[in-house]
Order: C-alpha cells, then structure tokens, then sequence
C-alpha cells in the first residue's frame, strides 16, 4: 500500500546522465493505491494468460523456464489482455472490491514508489553497484567498476527492497506504465495521467542490459505500446 502525498518529480540539471525531459515539478497524488512488490513474473503471468483467445503466448519469455523471474517479451498491448483476463477472474471469483481493479501504474505512480521518499539519484543512494541491483555493469557515479554484467534477467526480490519495500524498481526489466509519453507540465500537477494522446508509451527503472544512468529514480524512457522485447516486463497497480 502506497500512501498518497506530494513529491518532487524528475531531476535537478545537476544529475548525471539526465535527460532534457525531466523537469523537476511538483506532483500530488491524492489516492492511495496498491502496488505490486515485485515485478510480474513469468509464473503469474502464464497462470493468467493459459487459454487466452488473443493468440498470445502464455510463456514468451526469451529466459523462460525461470518461474520467478520477470516475465519479459510483453508489449504493452500484451498488457492490457493480461489486465483484461486478470480482472474478470477475479471479480468471477468475488475477490475484487466495487470500483477496484488491476491496472498498470501512472508514471507519477511508478516514480513515487521508486523513490520512496528519497531525493538522490536512486533509491538507496547517489551511487549504484551489483550489489543493489541487475544491470549492465558501468555508469558514470563514483568512477567506480559496478561488477559483474550477468547479461540475463534475475529472480524478483534478488536485492533488497527500496525504503518502501519494492524490489527490483532499479534494474531488471523495463516496466510499462499506463501514460503516453509526453512533457511534463510547466507547474505542479495533481494525480497526472500523461499525455492525452501518442504514439509511445512510458516504461521505468533500467534493465539487466542497461547502463547504470538509465536505472535513475527520474529516467523517462517509451516505447510502441506494440513492442516486447526480453528487456521489458510490468509491474500491477490495484
């Protein structure tokens, strides 16, 4: 559970490895909401996606055989039929409450639980090494080695969790978010949802090939919500 409240949103001009869409601003969210601990996994998902009539596969996954890994190789389409079936089960199971439902997180969402009421450049710190998270292994903090590139996905909640128990928002995978991509607004926002419209959508946190820059709490990157590649997986609001 994620307590709603305010936080500053994006990054200083002084951060390493910043991006020119990341304007600093201030954002409120005023609902709470349920975020998963840990990146979906390859498990949960064939168990939702078994039978699906979309004629996606259940196990796309290019390490698959790996239950406890992120499940990857999911577009964001892939997503929303994911989102679909997740959500009828369990209301045909009586297990969601009125005007509740699965979906993918806000970009807004998504940071604020990254950075679990931390300001620096990750969660846990101005500096990243192997031991904090699955990465490629070099980045610009510190001017130190990060260590082994495993080059590979990693079990959910190999690393420690963030201050606010999320493992795995540094690294990993890519995870989508529900927003197209678009600038941020010139002045504070209140529960933002994005750009209105697009033609890619957000995805967070860095990932198993990714550079050490590309793991920051503030890093913006998007894709075609049709493309899945074994560097992209999700994470489920509620």
């Amino acid at each position: 559970w994620v307590e709603p409240g305010t936080f500053t949103m994006g990054s200083p001009t002084s951060e390493a490895g910043r991006g020119t869409n990341e304007a600093e601003h201030n954002v409120t969210l005023t609902k709470g909401f349920y975020l998963g601990k840990y990146e979906v996994t390859q498990a949960q998902y064939q168990a939702v996606m078994t039978g699906n009539t979309s004629g996606l596969s259940a196990t796309p996954s290019d390490f698959a055989g790996n239950p406890n890994r992120p499940v990857e190789k999911v577009s964001w389409e892939d997503v929303q039929v994911f989102l679909t079936r997740l959500n009828a089960a369990e209301q045909a199971a009586g297990r969601l409450p009125q005007g509740w439902r699965y979906v993918l997180p806000t970009e807004a969402q998504w940071e604020y639980a990254c950075r679990a009421g931390t300001t620096t450049v990750f969660s846990h710190g101005n500096s990243l090494s192997s031991t904090q998270a699955n990465f490629k292994g070099t980045l610009p903090y510190g001017g130190a080695a990060a260590g082994p590139n495993l080059q590979r996905t990693t079990d959910v909640g190999s690393y420690a969790a963030n201050p606010w128990g999320f493992h795995d928002m540094h690294g990993n995978v890519w995870e989508w978010c529900a927003d197209w991509k678009g600038d941020y607004p010139a002045g504070s926002a209140t529960d933002p949802t994005g750009a209105a419209s697009g033609s890619e959508r957000v995805r967070r946190g860095g990932t198993w090939a990714s550079f050490g820059h590309f793991l920051r709490s503030a890093k913006r990157d998007e894709n075609p919500p049709g493309d899945g590649g074994n560097i992209v997986g999700f994470r489920l609001g509620f």
